[in-house]
């Protein structure tokens, strides 16, 4: 079968366009190691599905909030489950949902420590109940050029701040992922130094948009989606809105994080969605809705701070070509 190209190629994307320059070069290695167990992952890909959906099954008692909804439709759930970056669990968008479900999500706690008056250790249930639940309707933009529109379920991560009371010094903060070697299959291969850390300036940490979000779709979050807990930041590329979290720390410094540590050149600590600022290897002009435009669909396009444009205020001032 033909596929007919546009002429200047740009409407379908090439391979180095969807992959981070530290996966595709060891693309190969990763496919002959993952090679070995193919049949057998094959057979039990839809049992391991199946076990990974039904670690969201608890409902969430929550009300949603207006005044963080965008009017956008909803991503389907079958489409936000299936297709992730997760690179814990494999390179490939759906090794998440293939492999998730070994990860064990109770008992769970995470550490809130550093530059604060009041370090804790909580666990799920206490995250649970530290302030009401809000269900939230993101975009959440990736930075391979795709998105998707996702009801998640939380609170503000300010409403944690104020618990544990962030001193003058506290200017960052950092989050730390979980790195399990025996439920994360993809702790194997060195894609990135592992674990996956991320950050956000104290500002940004503490703007109300910032959701420490514990559900999604009015469930709990499904494993592959970053269960039990995970940050959402919605006007940021999302591999800002660390998974799986373990440790939330208040530091000094600004603290590296796991791409920009891999690529410096290609991933900057800001991460904002700026459809002004190239990624090197592809444009962040347009992006494709996964579920809704399809392969040849015309790409819509990308927003200033993915169209939240009410935190322009915490960068204002600031060359947003040079901080990336």
């Amino acid at each position: 079968m033909l596929i007919k190209r546009p002429p200047n190629g740009r409407d379908l994307p090439f391979a180095s366009e969807i992959t981070p320059r530290a996966v595709f070069e060891s693309r190969r290695t990763f496919i002959r190691q993952l090679a070995l167990g193919s049949i057998a992952g094959s057979a039990l890909f839809e049992m391991a599905t199946r076990e990974a959906f039904a670690a969201s099954a608890q409902q969430l008692a929550t009300k949603a909030n207006p005044a963080y909804t965008v009017a956008d439709k909803q991503t389907a759930y079958k489409d936000a489950t299936t297709y992730n970056n997760f690179y814990e669990f494999g390179t490939d968008k759906g090794s998440p949902a293939r492999y998730a479900s070994a990860m064990k999500t109770r008992p769970w706690t995470v550490s809130i420590e550093g530059e604060v008056g009041k370090p804790m250790t909580l666990d799920i249930d206490a995250l649970l109940k530290l302030a009401p639940l809000e269900e939230r309707v993101y975009r959440l933009r990736c930075v391979e050029g795709w998105s998707m529109v996702i009801p998640w379920i939380g609170y503000s991560l300010s409403a944690l701040m104020k618990k544990v009371e962030p001193t003058s010094n506290a200017k960052y903060v950092q989050f730390v992922t979980a790195a399990d070697r025996q439920a994360m299959n993809g702790l194997r291969y060195p894609v990135l130094d592992w674990p996956y850390t991320e950050g956000l300036r104290i500002d940004e940490a503490a703007h109300p948009l910032t959701l420490l979000t514990l559900g999604m779709y009015g469930e709990v979050l499904p494993n592959q989606n970053g269960a039990p807990v995970r940050i959402v930041v919605p006007w940021k590329y999302g591999f800002k809105s660390a998974k799986s979290i373990v440790a939330i720390r208040f530091v000094k410094d600004q603290p590296r994080t796991a791409w920009n540590r891999a690529a410096p050149g290609e991933y900057g600590f800001y991460s904002n969605v700026n459809p002004q600022v190239d990624h090197p290897r592809w444009s962040q002009a347009s992006e494709r809705r996964i579920g809704e435009d399809g392969f040849f669909t015309k790409k819509r396009p990308t927003l200033m701070f993915n169209g939240y444009d009410d935190v322009a205020s915490l960068y204002s001032g600031m060359d947003l070509k040079k901080f990336y």
